[in-house]
């Protein structure tokens, strides 16, 4: 590429020094990309910038979509594309979880896909990066993957052709435009874009682009099974009654975070079933282990309030803290509630397959300086507040403790009384 000669747009990005660009990456991926922009020129035949677009992929890559690094010639999206994208984890789960009609159970921790189904056809309608597009290639006969940013199709079309798959066609059009003419599917998956005009956050459908609650009658028309996937700030139960005939949702989690809700549509069976799944914990990946429930079920739960703490404390992943099947996990694990709204439970048993943390109480402790001190001499501790009045760092700083150590001081309501407990995660 001559000398001072940038790339402005995906298009470019193809064809002008794209291997050189892609190379200078891989070499430098581990140096500090800030540094590499202020001396961008000692390397005047590198367009710098896309190069450091290509380094923080590649970095963000090892982590969330590791088989890509087995692709030199795959290139990676400016970062908001990439924070909106799923992992390969998620991605994953949605082909091995929601695709059993056309296809046979996958396990979402290995590199083995099986042959596409004969017949099956999929849109993704709001593409992106294209992560969930590549993995319901996978399975499918055939994925229309459409997204109306021409950078992000010229993107896409490169990258298909970098891993050699051909059963993907990209359409750059406005997606509700482009399904009025397309289809039947069997499947369509669609994640409305999750920011306003403004680049603010937002969770509701109606906020979303595309409303969804606008083209529902489209969408419906054009597919046997909807899949949309939704903010992990999302209401459930009322985007459940928005969306009218959901059977299913699935509240995703992975390393400690609600990462999806996905609301699979079309196929209802009276009340949604909800399935709260934590992707890191191996006692929760099987179908038949995840945590399934309806509201009714919730309802018809006896949840026990403790009268003291037991010599263990049970603090559930995020998945079933979005999800609130509160007094369901006392039931099914015999477990005692510690208030009406605090959500940790207690026992004097151990239990090795509680989805979520657990703690061993060492002491009920004051929570003041004094005493917090006395029971931890070198200032180390973590802190945990559930239903307190006193966010956890604040109370961190009052009660003069540094970040670390095995330590836990949990800070919670037992009944209507304020408590704290020294702890040891096990």
């Amino acid at each position: 590429m001559p000398k001072g000669e940038k790339i402005n747009n995906f298009q470019d990005f193809q064809d002008l020094a794209k291997r050189e660009i892609l190379a200078f990456a891989r070499e430098h991926q581990d140096e500090d990309t800030a540094r590499l922009l202020l001396s961008a020129a000692r390397y005047p035949s590198i367009d710098m910038p896309a190069a450091v677009q290509q380094i923080e992929g590649l970095r963000t890559a090892r982590e969330k979509w590791p088989s890509l690094l087995d692709c030199d010639d795959y290139l990676y999206p400016p970062r908001l594309n990439r924070e909106q994208a799923s992992s390969e984890t998620t991605a994953r789960y949605k082909v091995n979880l929601l695709l059993t009609p056309f296809a046979k159970s996958i396990n979402p921790n290995i590199n083995l896909w099986i042959t596409p189904k004969a017949g099956v056809r999929i849109a993704d309608l709001t593409g992106g990066m294209g992560i969930d597009t590549l993995a319901f290639a996978k399975v499918a006969e055939h994925v229309d993957y459409v997204e109306r940013d021409a950078n992000l199709c010229a993107l896409m079309e490169h990258n298909l052709k970098a891993l050699g798959i051909t059963n993907v066609t990209v359409h750059c059009a406005d997606s509700m435009e482009w399904l009025a003419t397309a289809g039947p599917f069997d499947l369509i998956f669609i994640d409305p874009a999750r920011r306003d005009s403004h680049g603010r956050k937002v969770a509701g459908f109606e906020d979303c682009t595309p409303n969804i609650l606008d083209h529902a009658a489209t969408l419906r028309a054009h597919c046997q099974k909807l899949m949309v996937k939704a903010s992990p700030m999302i209401d459930i139960d009322l985007a459940c009654h928005q969306l009218g005939d959901v059977g299913e949702v699935h509240v995703v989690g992975a390393r400690g975070e609600c990462k999806e809700v996905l609301f699979v549509c079309g196929e209802p069976s009276g009340e949604p079933r909800i399935k709260c799944v934590n992707l890191n914990n191996p006692n929760t990946q099987n179908i038949q282990n995840q945590f399934s429930f309806t509201r009714a079920d919730e309802t018809a739960a006896e949840g026990r309030y403790c009268q003291a703490v037991g010599r263990h404390l049970y603090e559930p992943d995020t998945t079933l803290m979005k999800g609130g099947p509160f007094k369901l996990i006392a039931q099914r694990y015999g477990l005692e509630l510690l208030g009406r709204n605090t959500h940790l439970y207690t026992a004097d048993r151990r239990i090795d397959d509680f989805p979520g943390r657990v703690f061993e109480v060492l002491q009920e402790i004051q929570l003041n300086r004094k005493e917090v001190k006395t029971a931890i001499p070198d200032g180390k501790a973590h802190v945990v507040t559930r239903n307190y009045p006193v966010e956890a760092a604040a109370l961190q700083r009052q009660l003069g403790l540094k970040e670390g150590g095995e330590l836990f001081v949990v800070a919670t309501t037992v009944g209507t009384r304020l408590s704290g407990f020294l702890c040891k995660r096990i």
